[in-house]
């Protein structure tokens, strides 16, 4: 069995290569400024992929793939489906660490 933090946020990092599971959220409502409530998760038996359920800007419900996505955090006192992700960056105190790139990212042509 799988479980999921009913809390957890995401935000989006698209890949950009020939071999980038589809769909490709940034083609399909979703920004990459947003942190994105974790509706549920799927995982076909067929594959090792896992395909988190997302609402993307439109309010319309995704599968999209965790290689897509990286953790933005754990927020129990959110209730919304998503929300800048600035805003907890702010509250922080710090905007140092919002950037788009993540070092460390091996596949080749990725969007970090």
């Amino acid at each position: 069995m799988v479980m999921i933090e009913k809390d957890l946020y995401v935000t989006v990092r698209e890949q950009n290569h020939d071999r980038a599971p589809q769909p490709r959220p940034l083609q399909n409502g979703f920004s990459l400024l947003v942190a994105y409530r974790v509706l549920g998760l799927h995982s076909a038996s067929e594959t090792s992929e896992a395909y988190l359920i997302l609402a993307n800007d439109r309010d319309e419900m995704w599968f999209i793939s965790n290689r897509h996505l990286r953790v933005h955090g754990i927020f129990p006192q959110e209730t919304l489906l998503r929300f800048p992700v600035a805003r907890h960056l702010a509250a922080a105190g710090s905007m140092q660490d919002l950037h788009v790139e993540y070092p460390g990212n091996t596949e080749p042509g990725a969007v970090n």
